[in-house]
């Protein structure tokens, strides 16, 4: 249903001069209010393509893209949606790259290295062969990279052994990456940052190169992005920040709430406009809601309310322990769909941390009700298309070692450990990438002549594909290549009948999904590769919903809204989390719970456990203390009597209820 925009919403559309703030309460209709900005910011004679709106997913860009589309058209501008930008800083950044790569020494075909390229070169650098030391020295790095600490003051400042190893590993670790000829995910917005820093042209042509610069999610940036929309906005007629503080949730990845206050006292003329309706809950649950956020400290003070009407009593379940609560929890929403015969997908189960799934997957299994998880595997994490994205990689650049090393070894070719260590050497010795040093003397005098003749070919392969890349299409390559290289023969010799058909059958489907995303975008092979990088950036699985009860971590169910939520965990522990707890930081947990209380439209189950199972035993538990800062007169705590009127109604209530069941039984 699409509601008008009310007076506050108009506001923020119609303020199109100097720097704006909207504070964005849950279910307020931000995306609505963006949009509708873009189209009113055209219609006032603002160029397309002077545009910007930047979010954080690519799931969230390309619902505004579609909304932008759909308003622009309706107002006759449907030509001006292409030329606007809508982009996740992620995307945005690397359209930055791409044209400065020469100013970066980059060349234009470089690789973007996703978390699992880097844990190899992070562990070498920190020479150790503890997945978790290299992992936790790789997550380091990104902190401070997306704070803006450089490696001479990460070094200084080390405190222990783990960070100073990490801290040292840093202080090289630009060089090695510049040896791929490959940047991070966390380089698309830091590198861009340096070149401006260096270069007064480059940061005056991108400061001025948009009007009017939109970031939805404004609470979640980072200092590193917060710096680059400084530098975007630096001559634009003016900008808009959507956020709401309430929703802070992801200071443990470097997002900073700060940058709220920061934003007031950079531009000291900023208006702020609060959007304090909310369209998606009944009365009960805001009503809990504000008093639960009431309880941490304010940058900008509001109250979200609703006309949707009082709604449902908000419940509370203590359970035994946590098979019980999932049992719980299962039949709960199998009575509640028989009887208002709703979809398995009206409902939600959220959960603090993604162990608690494992105990209500096997109730709902054993239920019979079918179930999806928020941020399963991605389809680019699947090891057919990790396989079939490395040739594109190695085509795309050939200094990519990791891809090197996956595409030459798969299908199997007669290339094994003592080949690739031979050419390793050579590569070391010679200052070289892995493919260069196929074609060094040195490697083609030491290595067995069938070894060095099917790598002559594999590269010969991998020179044709990148002379033709810029001058045929993406699909039409792809699918040359994988027959070239006897993927699917490879895969049914590795698999059984049934998981070969089904890998060839998703490899399939990525060679027309890009093709079909080459013709739809004019991107050729080399400009696909490095957009694939960024498709699964902070995003779970794509695709169409199924009727399924979704099962989401609180973090991944950000943004979504269901009729009915069940908040199971909601224990001392848990919800606020233990560390949060000893470290006596319980605000960002305080918001996390408002998200999962936010995100039901009609009704909002809680859950808790007096006891869990843990290492074999049993440990009790306590309930969170966010219940009792719940709106106590809207909530039922099962077991308790209710109150005379409360009870005279659910009696009425459930003899309508039994009418209803004996008419459709009598049908």
């Amino acid at each position: 249903m699409q509601f008008p925009l009310n007076p506050p919403q108009r506001e923020a559309v119609r303020t199109i001069a100097g720097p704006l703030l909207v504070l964005a309460g849950a279910g307020s209709g931000k995306t609505r209010v963006i949009t509708a900005k873009l189209a009113h910011l055209v219609a006032a004679g603002t160029a397309p393509e002077k545009l910007l709106a930047i979010t954080f997913t690519n799931k969230a860009a390309r619902e505004m893209r579609e909304r932008a589309d759909k308003l622009l058209a309706a107002e006759g501008n449907g030509d001006a949606a292409k030329k606007v930008t809508i982009a996740t800083f992620h995307a945005l950044g690397l359209s930055i790259v791409r044209r400065e790569a020469k100013a970066l020494g980059l060349k234009p075909g470089f690789s973007i290295f996703d978390p699992n390229d880097l844990e190899s070169i992070v562990a070498e650098l920190v020479a150790t062969t503890d997945r978790a030391r290299a992992r936790k020295a790789q997550w380091k790095i990104s902190q401070w990279k997306n704070a803006l600490v450089t490696p001479e003051a990460a070094l200084a400042t080390a405190a222990d052994a783990d960070a100073l190893a990490a801290a040292r590993a840093y202080v090289r670790y630009a060089d090695t990456l510049a040896a791929y000829q490959a940047v991070d995910f966390d380089d698309l917005i830091v590198r861009p940052l340096a070149l401006f820093e260096r270069d007064a042209e480059r940061a005056a042509h991108w400061g001025s190169r948009y009007a009017h610069v939109l970031v939805d999610e404004y609470q979640d940036t980072n200092p590193a992005q917060y710096a680059l929309f400084r530098r975007l906005v630096a001559n634009a007629a003016g900008f808009t920040a959507v956020g709401d503080d309430d929703q802070a949730i992801y200071g443990w990845r470097g997002a900073t709430i700060e940058n709220l206050g920061k934003l007031a006292e950079d531009y000291p003329d900023l208006k702020v406009i609060k959007l304090e309706q909310n369209y998606r809950s009944s009365v009960r649950i805001l009503r809990s809601a504000n008093a639960l956020i009431a309880n941490n400290p304010k940058l900008h003070d509001k109250k979200l309310w609703s006309d949707l009407g009082t709604g449902d009593t908000i419940h509370v379940a203590p359970a035994e322990d946590d098979e019980a609560e999932a049992e719980s929890v299962a039949a709960a929403i199998s009575a509640h769909r028989f009887e208002h015969r709703g979809a398995w997908g009206d409902y939600a189960v959220l959960y603090r941390g993604n162990h608690q799934a494992r105990a209500v997957e096997t109730a709902l299994r054993a239920e019979n009700i079918p179930y999806t998880i928020s941020g399963g595997q991605s389809y680019f994490e699947r090891a057919e298309i990790k396989d079939i994205v490395a040739y594109l990689r190695l085509v795309a650049n050939d200094d990519d070692d990791p891809a090197f090393i996956r595409a030459a070894t798969t299908p199997k070719r007669g290339v094994g450990e003592t080949t690739l260590a031979r050419l390793s050497d050579v590569a070391a010795a010679h200052g070289c990438s892995l493919f260069a040093a196929v074609f060094e003397p040195a490697f083609r005098d030491s290595a067995q002549p069938r070894a060095r003749e099917v790598l002559e070919q594999f590269c010969a392969v991998i020179n044709d594909l990148r002379y033709r890349a810029p001058r045929e299409p993406a699909g039409r390559l792809i699918d040359e290549l994988v027959r070239l290289i006897g993927y699917e023969d490879y895969l049914l010799a590795t698999f059984d009948k049934k998981d070969a058909a089904s890998r060839a059958q998703s490899v399939r489907d990525f060679v027309a999904w890009l093709s079909r995303k080459g013709e739809a975008d004019s991107k050729n092979l080399l400009e696909l590769t490095q957009m694939i990088a960024l498709i699964t950036l902070l995003d779970g699985r794509d695709g169409e919903a199924a009727d399924a009860v979704h099962l989401s971590t609180l973090h991944a169910a950000k943004g979504l809204e269901f009729p009915h939520v069940f908040l199971i965990g909601v224990e001392e522990g848990i919800l606020p989390h233990r560390e949060a707890i000893d470290a006596g930081s319980i605000d960002e947990e305080r918001r996390l719970m408002y998200v999962g209380v936010t995100r039901a439209q009609r009704s909002l189950h809680l859950s808790y456990c007096r006891a869990r199972k843990r290492a074999g035993g049993r440990v009790d538990c306590a309930p969170s203390r966010f219940i009792q800062e719940l709106a106590q007169e809207d909530l039922r705590y099962r077991g308790a009597p209710l109150p005379p009127a409360e009870a005279a109604s659910e009696r009425e209530a459930g003899a309508a209820r039994l009418k209803a069941l004996k008419a459709m039984v009598a049908r």
